[in-house]
């Protein structure tokens, strides 16, 4: 009788284990459920772009709010120089843009848990650029006449992103960067319009 009651109890104990697993897996997910996670990041990026057939620096940071590993809004901003080839005897190279831009972004995120997976920035905002003589690393911003613009720009991009570790992830960033018209001296007015290739470091809370 003994040993039928201890049986009794060990069947009833896995049962219960089973049944609580099982309800688990099965629990209707709601919109304020506590296995949803959220958490946040800053990040920076350098990039390669080409800015009026120049090579041309760009750098920039943003910072988000994750949403359940799957979506993520923040603010960023960029900054850009192009010329760095001067050569005295080319008149080509004796003008450099410089300019900035920034505002809200919006990032899908596809598969955040996994070790390696896509992520979809679209940032969306203004920025300015001003067109000045360059001296090579003595670069003069002492000519007003040549002029500056703001714009407004849509820049969308494609993150290769590797967890590195639980509060580091590494990026390969392509993105293209489409702009309202430019208005400056002898400056086609889609100057700032064209590819960024890069590499985004983030750290944060995943």
């Amino acid at each position: 009788m003994k040993k039928t009651a201890i049986l009794l109890l060990f069947v009833l104990a896995v049962t219960f284990t089973y049944a609580q697993d099982d309800y688990q897996n099965n629990e209707i997910q709601t919109i304020f459920s506590n296995h949803i996670s959220n958490g946040g990041y800053g990040a920076f990026t350098i990039s390669y772009s080409n800015i009026d057939g120049h090579d041309a620096l760009v750098t920039g940071g943003r910072g988000a709010f994750i949403f359940d590993h799957s979506f993520a809004i923040g603010l960023g901003g960029f900054g850009f120089v192009n010329n760095f080839d001067y050569n005295q005897h080319d008149l080509d190279t004796e003008f450099s843009l410089a300019g900035g831009y920034g505002g809200i972004f919006f990032e899908p995120i596809i598969a955040g848990k996994s070790p390696v997976h896509v992520s979809f920035p679209i940032l969306v905002g203004m920025g300015g650029v001003s067109l000045f003589k360059n001296y090579g690393y003595d670069w003069d911003y002492h000519y007003p006449e040549y002029g500056n613009d703001i714009f407004f720009v849509l820049e969308p991009a494609v993150e290769l992103e590797f967890n590195m570790a639980r509060f580091f992830r590494l990026a390969a960033t392509v993105s293209y960067r489409h702009t309202s018209k430019i208005e400056l001296f002898d400056t086609d007015e889609n100057v700032l319009k064209g590819f960024n290739f890069g590499m985004t470091f983030k750290f944060g809370k995943f």
